[in-house]
C-alpha cells in the first residue's frame, strides 16, 4: 500500500509574535500577582513603577495619580502589567500605560469595562496623552467620576 502524504499540512511553528516589551510585561504581571498574594503595598508599587519612567512620562504620571487620589479616593492604587492602575473591590477601573512602555509615541490613560463610561452603543474608554494642562486635568477628573458613578 502506497505511504498517504498529507498536502498543505507543515509541523507546528512555535509563537514568536510577541515583543520584547510585551514579554516583559507579561512577566511584569507574574510578579504582580505573585506578590500581591503577599499583600504588596499598591502606593509604594505604582511610586516605584512611575519613578522608572522615562522624565516626560514621569511627570505625567505623576500628575495622573495625584489626580486620581484626589478625584477618586475611593480607587485603590496597584500596578497591572508593570503600570500604574487604579482598582475598585479589586477590579481594574483605569490605568497610565506610557509611552516608553511599548515605544509609543504617547501615553495613555486607559479604562477598563469596569469603567461606568456608556454613551449609547460606542464610546472611547482610551486616551492618548502628550501633556497634561488644566483643561485634560478637568477632563481626567470628569471621567473618574463619571467611570465611578
Amino acid at each position: 500500500m502506497a505511504e498517504r502524504k498529507h498536502a498543505g499540512k507543515s509541523a507546528p511553528q512555535p509563537v514568536t509574535g510577541f515583543t520584547a516589551e510585551e514579554r516583559a510585561a507579561m512577566r511584569e504581571r507574574v510578579r504582580e500577582l505573585k506578590t500581591r498574594a503577599e499583600k504588596e503595598d499598591g502606593e509604594q508599587a505604582v511610586r516605584a513603577a512611575i519613578e522608572k519612567m522615562a522624565t516626560s512620562d514621569r511627570v505625567m504620571a505623576e500628575r495622573v495619580h495625584a489626580i486620581v487620589k484626589a478625584n477618586a479616593p475611593a480607587l485603590s492604587p496597584r500596578t497591572w502589567y508593570g503600570m500604574p492602575a487604579y482598582t475598585r473591590d479589586g477590579e481594574v477601573i483605569c490605568f497610565f500605560r506610557n509611552a516608553g512602555k511599548f515605544k509609543t509615541r504617547y501615553a495613555t490613560l486607559g479604562f477598563s469595562d469596569e469603567a461606568k463610561l456608556d454613551e449609547g452603543h460606542m464610546w472611547p474608554t482610551d486616551f492618548a496623552l502628550t501633556g497634561l494642562t488644566a483643561t485634560e486635568e478637568a477632563r481626567i477628573a470628569s471621567l473618574l467620576k463619571k467611570a465611578l458613578s
